[in-house]
């Protein structure tokens, strides 16, 4: 008989953390509510997300969906100089999508009945039976398992550990993308199979194709950057952080909020530093928008019949493109512990968590070491095999 039959779950967070970790709960035989804090459909704002082994565990084993069907793919990494020259080029293939695509696609096998949108969760409880989460709506969610999977600015992560705060990183990423159809034939050329970095003084920028919203194929395809650029902390960042709209975005600033003038000053930036295939993907882009790039890791990950997974359990920055991979990652092992736990849901949380929490201290070390050397110390050699991506190590 399946321990989890009668059992049911909350996960707090739509995104493909929680998706993921859903769907899992739900082939375990838990029955399942996801809630949902935005009011519509999540869109990924358009970005792109490199795709690592536990991202597309979920369609490689489970999902009806192809996986081919999801991602685009390159041949190469490699890194330009100011003058256009290719510094360094490797074999190495990695494959990508659009938030959107993905986020989407989990969302079709989950199905729309159980996922609930426009509930912002702002507490919870528990007793040896249940865990109750509270919404600012009025509303209350009481289930055997409750997963939090609602990102950096997670509700919950002070209720596992209290010293856990957002410490800036010292820069902040300005994101867009540009169809691949608007890009010159040379600029084309160069960039289309490869990921393309050009690493200038405390600063880099990285690029890749993405999938575009009518599809995989070359008229629909997107390039996708981040680009990492230094801002003190203080009322530097707190002016770059405000909006059009007056409203400070503490770690965001969507697309076409960014003030004009910030827009303006990147894109004469852009053009001075970087080679020109570079430069004209960066100046195409209509609307740009900015990450604000924090650390913050929990020392817990669970409490009781409570969990806490992905970015809400751990966000680092992007440098090894594994938040994504991570938050499917603490999914699968918390699916694992619960199928070997004989129906024991306290049990299976503490027998998970020690791991995940090395983990994520692992990942963000690393990544904090990745930053430090591109934007500060200028260590960030082209090639150097310590800069691949991965959420086990580089490459990995």
């Amino acid at each position: 008989m399946n321990e989890y039959s009668s059992a049911t779950a909350v996960v707090v967070g739509g995104s493909i953390g929680g998706l993921t970790a859903a769907l899992l709960l739900r082939d375990l035989g838990f029955r399942v509510e996801v809630y949902e804090r935005t009011p519509t459909p999540l869109d990924g704002r358009g970005s792109g997300i490199v795709l690592q082994p536990d991202t597309v565990r979920w369609f490689a084993e489970r999902s009806s969906q192809q996986l081919a069907d999801l991602h685009t793919s390159t041949s190469y990494v490699q890194y330009l100089h100011r003058d256009g020259e290719v510094v360094h080029r490797e074999k190495a293939t990695w494959t990508y999508t659009s938030w959107g695509t993905f986020y989407r696609a989990l969302l079709t096998d989950f199905g729309a009945d159980h996922y609930h949108y426009g509930e912002y969760a702002c507490g919870f409880s528990q007793d040896d039976d249940r865990a109750t989460v509270r919404f600012v709506s009025g509303a209350t969610a009481s289930a055997d398992l409750v997963v939090f999977a609602d990102g950096i600015t997670s509700t919950a992560r002070e209720r596992f550990d209290p010293d856990a705060k957002l410490r800036y990183s010292g820069y902040v990423g300005w994101r867009g993308t540009v169809a691949q159809s608007a890009l010159t034939p040379q600029t084309r050329e160069l960039l289309q199979d490869a990921i393309t970095y050009d690493v200038v003084p405390h600063s880099h920028i990285t690029m890749y194709p993405i999938p575009g919203e009518e599809g995989l194929g070359p008229a629909h395809r997107l390039m996708n950057y981040v680009w990492y650029r230094n801002v003190p902390a203080g009322p530097e960042l707190t002016e770059l952080a405000i909006d059009k709209r007056g409203f400070h975005g503490s770690v965001s600033v969507h697309p076409g909020q960014v003030q004009d003038r910030y827009v303006a000053e990147m894109r004469d930036a852009a053009a001075a530093l970087f080679a020109p295939a570079v430069a004209e993907v960066v100046l195409a882009t209509a609307d740009p928008y900015l990450q604000v790039l924090y650390d913050v890791r929990s020392s817990r990950m669970a409490q009781g019949r409570v969990a806490l997974i992905g970015d809400a359990a751990c966000a680092s920055r992007p440098h090894a493109a594994a938040g994504t991979a991570k938050a499917a990652a603490d999914g699968w092992a918390l699916a694992a512990a619960l199928r070997d736990s004989g129906g024991d849901i306290v049990a299976a949380l503490t027998k998970w968590e020690p791991a995940q929490l090395q983990l994520s201290d692992a990942l963000l070390r690393r990544v904090v070491d990745m930053g430090e050397r591109s934007q500060f110390h200028n260590t960030w050699r082209p090639g150097d095999p310590d800069l691949r991506f991965g959420l086990y190590g580089p490459g990995r």
